[in-house]
């Protein structure tokens, strides 16, 4: 029981301390930071893949599957969040205006 009430300790701090981190990140720090967030998730995924192989009870293995289905939405909406970040900061393009003839003879 106290190693339960020990991990529950543990997990809500880095809940507390996480969001603390978060919440001073700057808005030009943001896709840096979540590209490295992107290549954790990637290892997360690989564990829980691992999990799941070697999953020898119905329960691990649901709560394996679990794992990985969420990490994957995890790991792809960062690329997309990342994605749409950068596409933020690309600058626009002068649209492309197409020129009129010029009138001869004044017609």
């Amino acid at each position: 029981m106290t190693e339960g009430v020990a991990l529950l300790t543990v997990f809500v701090l880095a809940v507390f301390v996480g969001f603390e981190v978060v919440s001073k990140v700057s808005s030009t720090l943001h896709t840096p930071l979540m590209s490295g967030a992107n290549a954790i998730h990637g290892v997360i995924l690989v564990g829980a893949v691992i999990v799941a192989g070697t999953a020898d009870e119905a329960g691990v293995l649901v709560v394996a599957l679990i794992a990985v289905v969420l990490a994957t939405l995890n790991l792809v909406g960062g690329f997309v969040v990342t994605d749409r970040m950068l596409e933020m900061f690309g600058g626009t393009r002068p649209p492309t205006a197409e020129v009129a003839p010029a009138k001869v003879g004044g017609e």
